[in-house]
């Protein structure tokens, strides 16, 4: 068995049709887009600052 098996298998998103959004469809879009990226951003320094905190206590 190998560890890839293991991993939930995560489907691609289905991409929007940009062709059929008008211009303040497409902001907002990209409004929650930057959003999203925010977020991300905000779990990725937490994960951070985490590790940093693990490799202190297990530093020998």
């Amino acid at each position: 068995m190998d560890l890839e098996d293991l991993e939930p298998r995560v489907k691609e998103p289905q991409k929007k049709n940009l062709e059929i959004m008008s211009i303040e469809a497409l902001k907002a879009y990209i409004g929650e887009l930057e959003a999203e990226i925010a977020r991300t951003g905000e779990a990725i320094a937490l994960k951070e600052k985490a590790r940093t905190g693990a490799d202190s206590v297990f530093k020998f």
